[in-house]
């Protein structure tokens, strides 16, 4: 086999690839002998075809499929050969396939980039400091009652945070909407699961009361045939009901697992787990400034061919988070809404695996398993969680690479800038604020008209509320 490689440009590599006919023809004649004793035709007994019969019939296939087979083996044994590591699947072209001829063709691919770490003592890090304070515990169960609030009905005028039962239609210009009819919809006002103004309009009716609201779409709005248009809604309201908060007694400290000693012992129970949220977000904040820092400190040039299969990731992903179960075709999502995310994405996973490889850095396994204890330890079955990760050798690998991960950044931290910065509870925990030029921050807008989703009230209205709805 000859090979010649030469370089088009910092990454990419142009590869010619001469597969000796010998080797071609041998190969060839075996799968045709396969065929020969497997071929069924008419005329012939089984076994007994001809072999100028099989070659006719078959031999044009099978010489495309030996051909394709030894590409891709005789690629794979030319770049160990030139010892060059591909970024990703080679393009093939000028492939010359003929009977008694050398099979050649060029493989045309993207090699991974060599980097060149910088200093990490130039990378600053302003690390978080924060404490649980009483104030804190108490709005943290103040919000856990809040979760699980229940609704009555009343025999009242309706005001903010009740919740209205109500069937509605939309109309523009006269006419009625696609998507813009609901009944029996369920709309908590001030929620802001409608369009402006929509819950507003809802304030102080009474059950039975029906009323016409005239709003207008905002001038962004996800569905353009809408977007900036005025419209007419007829609503009926059907019932009116107000929040009720759970009690803070023993059933409720049961849904909390809290089986025994009250309200102290579930006021231990939640602090702890604010403690666990609070460390993650803590690290969490230090790891994001860390790698930020590095890919400031470093220059590298990113191969097309991985951001090419990160946006594929990325689109994959997002269909899953917000394709509500559908079955939609990620490569219908636009390149742009991911491109800057999947370029820093691959520029981060180029940057830690250098530090790994010149560091020699390998994973802590009892970081690991202390890992995956702590995940354990909020299940009923600790021992069973153990189990399963130890046992499922993907789940296994994205623990290790995290702790990976955090070992690199502990490896940062020991050269970098860091000052310590003091900070309230709900500050800490709050993640931090996605660039506003990243389009992928923004996802996918997948929200019905009028309604912009509400977490398990109206979804709604306009939506998905029998046969009239979009």
């Amino acid at each position: 086999m000859q090979v010649t490689l030469e370089t088009t440009s910092n990454l990419e590599r142009k590869m010619r690839i001469s597969v000796p006919s010998e080797r071609v023809e041998t190969q060839v004649d075996a799968k045709l002998k396969q065929a020969a004793g497997q071929a069924n035709i008419k005329g012939f007994r089984p076994g007994k075809v001809p072999m100028r019969e099989v070659k006719r019939r078959f031999g044009d296939g099978i010489r495309q499929e030996v051909s394709s087979e030894l590409m891709q083996s005789s690629f794979s044994e030319a770049i160990v050969k030139e010892e060059v590591s591909p970024a990703g699947s080679p393009v093939i072209e000028d492939v010359t396939m003929e009977a008694g001829k050398d099979l050649e063709f060029t493989a045309i691919f993207e090699v991974f980039p060599e980097i060149e770490l910088g200093d990490f003592g130039e990378v600053t890090v302003e690390k978080p400091a924060a404490e649980i304070t009483e104030d804190d515990l108490d709005a943290m169960i103040e919000k856990l009652r809040d979760q699980r609030k229940g609704y009555a009905e009343v025999d009242r005028v309706s005001k903010a945070d009740d919740r209205v039962n109500i069937d509605f239609e939309g109309f523009i210009d006269g006419e009625a909407f696609d998507g813009g009819k609901g009944d029996a919809a369920d709309v908590v006002i001030g929620s802001g699961s409608m369009i402006p103004g929509f819950e507003d309009g809802l304030i102080d009716r009474s059950a039975g009361e029906e009323m016409d609201l005239e709003l207008k779409f905002p001038e962004k709005y996800q569905s353009e045939n809408l977007a900036g248009k005025e419209a007419l809604f007829k609503v009926k309201v059907n019932k009116i009901e107000e929040q009720e908060l759970p009690d803070l007694n023993e059933l409720f400290f049961k849904q909390f697992g809290v089986e025994e000693g009250g309200m102290e012992a579930f006021r231990t129970e939640v602090r702890g787990n604010m403690g666990k949220e609070l460390e993650a977000a803590l690290k969490s904040k230090v790891k994001e400034q860390v790698f930020d820092g590095l890919i400031a400190i470093t220059g590298v040039e990113i191969p097309k061919a991985l951001v090419s299969n990160a946006i594929d990731q990325m689109r994959q992903e997002a269909v899953q988070q917000f394709g509500g179960g559908q079955n939609i075709d990620p490569s219908v999502l636009p390149v742009e809404m991911f491109e800057t995310q999947a370029q820093k994405r691959v520029k981060l996973g180029l940057i830690v695996n250098a530090i790994i490889e010149k560091l020699e850095l390998k994973t802590d396994d009892d970081k690991v398993k202390s890992v995956i204890e702590d995940m354990a330890s909020s299940y009923e079955d600790p021992e069973q969680v153990v189990n399963y990760y130890y046992g499922n050798e993907q789940q296994l690998n994205q623990v290790q690479n995290m702790v990976l991960e955090e070992q690199v950044v502990d490896s940062v931290l020991e050269k970098a800038k860091v000052s310590e910065v003091e900070m309230p509870y709900e500050e800490a925990i709050k993640p931090n604020e996605p660039a506003a030029e990243d389009p992928a921050a923004e996802g996918p807008a997948d929200k019905e008209p009028v309604a912009e989703a509400a977490d398990g009230e109206a979804d709604a209205p306009v939506g998905d509320e029998g046969e009239d709805s979009a």
